[in-house]
């Protein structure tokens, strides 16, 4: 694997069936457009439901950790959180958020492709 030098945020949330799967993404996809995707080293940010319809990720991808950390110093964070805040309350289900602590990554190990192993 070449060193992948990119930065994550991965947001986790427990929900209460696949119709406030489908909700959270949509509320979340519209904060994403309106206050996140045009920051520098901004990537992308995926959206990922459970098939149990019980959760919901989003990996938003920076190119680098200093590039996530210019957007939390110069980003209108009470702004977005507000934001988040109505679109959580808006949204016909229940959806709690699973992060404890900063859900910031950066990826150490990924096993691609290939022959099987076969220890001797």
């Amino acid at each position: 694997m070449d060193r992948d030098s990119a930065f994550y945020s991965i947001i986790d949330y427990t929900v209460d069936g696949p119709g406030t799967q489908q909700e959270l993404v949509a509320v979340f996809s519209e904060i994403q457009e309106r206050w996140v995707r045009f920051y520098p080293g901004y990537q992308s940010a995926r959206f990922h439901v459970s098939t149990d319809g019980t959760r919901v990720y989003n990996i938003v991808r920076w190119a680098s950790e200093a590039d996530y950390r210019n957007f939390v110093d110069t980003s209108d964070s009470e702004g977005r959180m507000t934001a988040i805040r109505k679109a959580l309350e808006g949204l016909s289900g229940k959806a709690e958020a699973r992060m404890s602590g900063v859900p910031t990554y950066t990826v150490v190990r990924e096993i691609g492709p290939g022959p099987q192993r076969v220890d001797a």
